[in-house]
C-alpha cells in the first residue's frame, strides 16, 4: 500500500459492528467484526474483516493435550564449544514439563543424520538423557534431511489427540540437500497437510532467516532468533508453553460473503479465495490466546440509514478438551451515514489496530527487498514513512502495540550499514513473522 493510502487510513477512522455469537465455558470464542462498519454513503469502498478466534483458559495440567515432539538439532561444526553446550542443557530442560503422556525424539544433524533419541514416552528420562548428551559437533548443515528424519520420527505416534510438532534449532545455512526458502517452505506445507508444525530457532548471525521463517510459516508453527546461546533456555521455554497449553486444533474458517461483496485477499495468512469464498487453515489455538485472519473486502455503494450484509462466518475445529469437532458461526453487516463524525466516531480499535499492523509489516518486508537489492535509502525512506504511519495510528487507537512497532521501524531506518544489517534484518524478519502469524500475546 502506498504511502498516500496510509495516511488516508489516517484520517478515515472506520468503525465496527460485532456480531452476536454464544460463549461457551469449553468452546473457543468467535468474535467478527469490521474495521469499517459505519461507511459514508454513495460510494464503492473497501474495509477490513476481522474473524478473531480465543482459546478457552486450560485450567489445569489434567486437560492438557499430550505432546509428540522431535526436537531436531544442528550438530555442524560451526555449533562447537557453548552453543553445542547450551543446546544440550535446553533440550535436558524439556524433559521436567513433560509427563509419561508426552511422545518425545531427539535428532541430529551435519553432514548426515542421526537419532540420539528415536519417539518415546518423556517418562524414559534416564535413555532421553543419555542421548541428549551424546550430541556433539562436526561436519555441515543437512538442515532438510534433519527436518525430515525429526517429522519420520513424529509419524510413529502421529495422532489428532496429540500436539505434533518439530522444533528446529539450527546455527548456519543448510549446506547439504536442498537449501532454498522456497523448498524449505515446500516442506513446511506439506507437514501441516499431515497435522505437523514446525518450530524454527535461529542460533546468532549465521543462520538464513528466510529459510527458517518460511519453514515455520508455511507450517504454521513459531519462529525466534537467539541472539547468543543465552537466549536459548528462554526461548525452548516459550515454545513449550505453547506446545503444552493448545486447546483446539485443525481450525478450519470459511467466510462467506453476501451478494455484492467482493473478497479482496486475506493479508499475511495462507488462503484460497474461491466464488466469493474465503477459506482458511489454522493448526492450534493456544490456551486464553487470540489468533485472528484478516480479510480485506470491497462493498458497493450503499445508502443512508441503510445496513448492508456482509459475511457469514463459520469455523470447524478439533476441541482438545472434549474431545468433539465443535463448530462456531456468525454474522456481520455495515450501516450506511452521510456524517463522516459518525464513520470517524464508531471505529473499532482492535480491528484497525490489527489491520494497521498487517499493512505496515507488508510494507516492512518491502524494506527487506528494496535493501537487499542495495537501494539504502528507498529502504530507509520506506522504513521512516512506516514508522510515521504507525505512530499517527498509534496515538489515535491509543495503541502501545503500534507505538513499539513503530519505534522497531526508526530503529531498522537507522541500522541498514553493511555492519548492522546481517543482525537488523533477522529482527525484522522476527517482527514480520510474529505479525503475520496473527496472534495476540498471552
Amino acid at each position: 500500500m502506498r504511502i498516500s493510502t496510509w495516511r488516508l487510513l489516517t484520517v478515515v477512522i472506520l468503525g465496527v459492528v460485532i456480531a452476536n455469537i454464544s460463549v461457551f465455558a469449553n468452546q473457543v470464542k468467535l468474535d467478527v467484526s469490521l474495521a469499517n462498519p459505519v461507511l459514508v454513503e454513495g460510494k464503492k469502498q473497501t474495509t477490513y474483516l476481522k474473524i478473531g478466534l480465543t482459546g478457552f483458559e486450560m485450567k489445569g495440567d489434567v486437560q492438557r493435550t499430550p505432546a509428540n515432539v522431535a526436537i531436531v538439532l544442528d550438530k555442524s561444526g560451526s555449533m562447537q564449544g557453548d552453543k553445542i553446550k547450551k543446546a544440550r542443557e535446553a533440550a535436558l530442560m524439556v524433559l521436567d514439563q513433560l509427563n509419561n503422556k508426552d511422545i518425545v525424539s531427539v535428532v541430529a544433524y551435519d553432514n548426515n543424520v542421526s537419532v540420539l533419541v528415536p519417539a518415546t514416552k518423556a517418562s524414559d528420562k534416564t535413555a532421553i538423557t543419555a542421548g541428549i548428551n551424546r550430541l556433539s559437533a562436526g561436519g555441515s548443515t543437512a538442515l532438510f534431511a534433519g527436518v525430515s528424519k525429526g517429522a519420520s520420527e513424529v509419524r510413529k505416534f502421529l495422532a489428532k489427540n496429540k500436539v505434533n510438532r518439530v522444533i528446529l534449532l539450527s546455527d548456519g545455512l543448510a549446506n547439504v540437500g536442498p537449501d532454498s526458502p522456497g523448498e524449505l517452505a515446500s516442506l513446511g506445507a506439506s507437514l501441516i497437510k499431515e497435522g505437523m508444525s514446525v518450530t524454527t530457532i535461529g542460533l546468532g548471525l549465521g543462520y538464513n532467516e528466510d529459510l527458517m521463517t518460511q519453514l515455520a510459516q508455511r507450517s504454521d508453527g513459531n519462529s525466534y532468533f537467539a541472539e547468543t546461546t543465552k537466549d536459548l533456555t528462554r526461548l525452548f521455554k516459550a515454545e513449550f508453553g505453547d506446545v503444552l497449553s493448545v486447546v483446539a486444533q485443525e481450525l478450519v474458517v470459511k467466510v462467506h460473503c453476501a451478494k455484492g461483496i467482493r473478497p479482496v485477499r486475506v493479508i499475511g495468512r495462507q488462503a484460497d479465495i474461491a466464488a466469493g469464498t474465503t477459506t482458511a487453515f489454522i493448526n492450534q489455538i493456544y490456551s486464553s490466546q487470540q489468533k485472528y485472519l484478516l480479510l480485506e473486502v470491497e462493498l458497493p455503494a450503499g445508502r443512508k440509514g441503510k445496513n448492508m450484509d456482509v459475511a457469514k462466518v463459520s469455523v470447524s475445529y478439533a476441541n482438545m478438551e472434549t474431545k468433539t469437532t465443535d463448530t462456531l458461526s456468525s454474522t456481520i453487516a455495515a450501516r450506511f451515514t452521510d456524517s463522516e463524525e459518525k464513520v470517524a466516531d464508531s471505529v473499532d480499535r482492535d480491528a484497525m489496530i490489527a489491520a494497521v499492523t498487517q499493512l505496515a509489516t507488508e510494507n516492512n518486508d518491502l524494506a527487506v527487498v528494496l535493501r537487499d537489492k542495495g537501494d539504502i535509502e528507498a529502504a530507509r525512506k520506506m522504513l521512516v514513512d512506516n514508522g510515521k504511519f504507525l505512530a499517527t495510528n498509534a496515538v489515535i487507537l491509543e495503541s502501545a502495540k503500534l507505538k513499539e512497532y513503530s519505534g522497531a521501524n526508526f530503529d531498522d531506518a537507522e541500522n541498514l550499514d553493511e555492519a548492522s544489517w546481517g543482525r537488523q534484518r533477522k529482527s525484522m524478519r522476527g517482527w514480520q513473522m510474529f505479525n503475520s502469524m496473527q496472534q495476540e500475546a498471552r
